[in-house]
């Protein structure tokens, strides 16, 4: 099987990609790479400082811009400074294994940040949108529920493992109905789902699945293996609906490939009444 990496990326010269959570790990692989084969790169960050750091450690045209996908306010505002086309957005940007915490809408804050916020943009700029959007998602969707009853998470105790599991089950089927939608109006864009395997990052760096990670890194992807999933998402020519990950071992290490998301997150009934759902808390959709 050949070992796609990123050397085998296409010129990307003329095309325009935003990826959030630009300013460090996966994300900044992801948007380095992308512009170092020729693609204007916004990086959509919550911290403008940091990714105005980031940036000026890629060579190739890059430009920064205040996003917080966890506040609706900072995502509409995005949205509707945007102007001209976009080829791929990147819903990259998440949060891990964080205590309890809400955000300014009064919405959970991994429910915010890995799925409520990626839905809205993408929703807002949907219009602009001329060739995919790729959804970072995790192999622990698998063990996640979407919640339908509670998707807010207000009316059960707060499990930091288990909301950061339901939000990225939650993103696969936002990605999934997505499609469907697409394909009914005809439209040539496409959603994909990455996902970067077990990656060694800082994003669980404080919690028990970032110590496991730490003791066992020689079983997983350092942070530049665990971009190329995001990155083949965005440049193959693969289906849309198509689910991108590792290609070693239970997809958690090794050069990417089209696997398989669990079965919920293909289920069409419940990707359905979720996009309902969240189309009605966000207000987009």
């Amino acid at each position: 099987m050949t070992k796609w990496s990123a050397a085998d990326l296409p010129d990307m010269s003329g095309r325009t990609v935003v990826v959030t959570g630009a300013s460090g790990g996966i994300g900044l692989i992801t948007a380095r790479e992308l512009a170092r084969v020729g693609a204007k790169v916004v990086l959509a960050v919550r911290t403008v400082s940091r990714g105005r750091t980031a940036a000026g450690l890629i060579p190739g045209r890059t430009e920064v811009r205040k996003l917080d996908v966890s506040d609706l306010g900072s995502v509409r505002r995005f949205a509707a400074e945007w102007t001209g086309g976009i080829d791929v957005l990147i819903n990259n940007a998440g949060i891990m294994d964080v205590p309890l915490t809400r955000t300014a809408d009064g919405f959970e804050s991994q429910m915010a940040t890995n799925y409520l916020g990626p839905f809205a943009l993408t929703n807002l700029l949907l219009p602009h949108i001329t060739d995919r959007v790729v959804c970072v998602s995790s192999q622990l969707h698998r063990m996640g529920s979407p919640q339908l009853e509670d998707l807010n998470g207000q009316n059960r105790p707060y499990k930091a493992m288990d909301a950061y599991n339901d939000s990225k089950l939650n993103l696969v089927l936002f990605s999934t109905e997505l499609q469907r939608r697409l394909t009914a109006s005809g439209s040539p864009v496409r959603s994909v789902v990455a996902h970067p395997g077990i990656a060694a990052t800082n994003l669980a760096g404080h919690s028990a699945a970032g110590k496991v990670t730490s003791a066992l890194r020689f079983l997983f992807n350092d942070a530049e293996h665990g971009a190329l999933p995001s990155l083949f998402a965005a440049t193959q020519d693969i289906p849309g609906n198509s689910y991108v990950g590792p290609g070693g071992f239970g997809s958690l290490k090794g050069h990417p490939r089209i696997r398989r998301p669990a079965a919920a997150g293909l289920d069409t009934a419940t990707a359905a009444r979720l996009w309902t759902l969240t189309a009605r808390l966000t207000g987009t959709g």
